[in-house]
């Protein structure tokens, strides 16, 4: 616990993706703001400005400590996200708040003139770095943004070296100094080992394969899955591929074959049993602001496999093993030298949770109180 004389900092979040995103935005803000609640920093308060209560069971996984704010209940839709882009900042000025996070890249409009400062958690430019993959619209849209809360942040949190390079070329040089690198960390559930009986209902209700190697996130072009189904062929027969995403039309790529196995909606509660029965890992994006499930499958005692390209050497580290995104067979090889029995597997498994440990919840929350509490 820190304790200290000075006045208490008032930090708001927004909290939309907390109480609303199962994965990715939603899960770095509810393992961030439980990991400032486990520092037990009273140099600040917290608060989670949401525009509706969301989804119970997210909501529910903030620990005690921090407390959530709502606009009146008889908003509509539409007055929802005008409240989330402007109307909130009346708010957070009568609730005497001293910083706003925006936890997604986004900042409310106004916030400077009200005398808050503005720190902002960018993941990623992927909108600019691969165009290609987004409907001309939304990057307009999302590029205004980029550019409305590089203006408005006093800090600006990179979550990796890659999107702090990214977010100087495309912002410019001039943001520099206002940019820290402070990586994610993962939920500790993921290294907490499930018990005998919930890995047996996790694969009886999802009838697992008895080997798998497994991936985890959208699936999607960028997400590449389509390299590691091409490399199931190349491996031993009993080697399965288990994907966990919400699927979009890329999906329809991958081939029909009775050792592929995709999952949508798997709830949280599962997730740690699933990854914990694979052998290997498998995150073949062709780009990414950093790729959270690689720490969450190393917690969970994997060894990985990644691609190059983007920014996954700096969460896997130099232990786990990296193939060109179109490389099919270093894919297969890589994933071979990986399974169990393999010469090396055990060592790299514990040499990689080293590496890891530079990305714990209250290291990493640390960090990001100082941006707070720095004035």
């Amino acid at each position: 616990m820190h304790q200290s004389n000075s006045p208490i900092t008032r930090v708001a979040f927004d909290a939309k993706r907390i109480v609303r995103n199962g994965t990715g935005l939603g899960s770095y803000g509810r393992t961030l703001v439980n990991d400032l609640i486990r520092l037990n920093d009273d140099r600040m308060e917290l608060r989670l400005y949401a525009p509706d209560e969301g989804r119970d069971d997210l909501r529910q996984q903030v620990i005690e400590g921090a407390t959530f704010c709502y606009p009146p209940a008889r908003y509509s839709t539409l007055r929802k996200a005008w409240w989330r882009t402007r109307g909130i900042v009346s708010d957070l000025r009568r609730d005497g708040i001293d910083v706003y996070h925006g936890l997604s890249g986004e900042l409310p409009l106004g916030l400077r003139r009200a005398g808050i400062r503005g720190v902002v958690t960018i993941h990623d430019l992927i909108f600019l770095r691969h165009p290609e993959y987004y409907h001309w619209f939304d990057r307009q849209l999302y590029t205004w943004k980029f550019r409305q809360t590089l203006r408005a942040a006093d800090h600006i949190i990179a979550i990796s070296d890659c999107t702090r390079r990214d977010i100087i070329h495309y912002g410019g040089e001039q943001y520099a100094d206002r940019i820290s690198v402070i990586y994610q960390s993962c939920s500790p559930r993921f290294a907490t080992p499930q018990s005998d009986a919930k890995r047996a209902e996790v694969r009886q209700r999802y009838r697992l394969p008895a080997r798998y190697i497994l991936s985890v996130g959208t699936i999607e072009q960028r997400k590449n899955l389509l390299l590691a189904a091409e490399a199931i062929d190349l491996l031993p027969a009993d080697i399965h591929l288990v994907a966990v995403g919400r699927q979009t039309d890329y999906a329809r790529l991958l081939p029909q074959s009775d050792r592929i196995h995709l999952f949508s909606g798997v709830p949280d509660s599962d997730l740690a049993a699933i990854y914990q029965q694979a052998e290997v890992f498998v995150y073949p994006s062709r780009y990414e602001g950093f790729g959270i499930p690689i720490i969450e499958a190393i917690a969970a005692g994997l060894p990985v496999v990644a691609c190059t390209g983007s920014c996954l050497e700096e969460a896997g580290g130099p232990h786990s093993l990296y193939t060109g995104p179109d490389d099919v067979i270093g894919m297969a090889e890589s994933i071979r030298m990986l399974l169990r029995g393999a010469r090396g597997r055990d060592a790299r498994i514990a040499q990689s949770q080293q590496y890891i440990r530079r990305f714990q919840g209250t290291n990493v929350a640390a960090q990001v109180a100082e941006t707070y509490i720095k004035k």
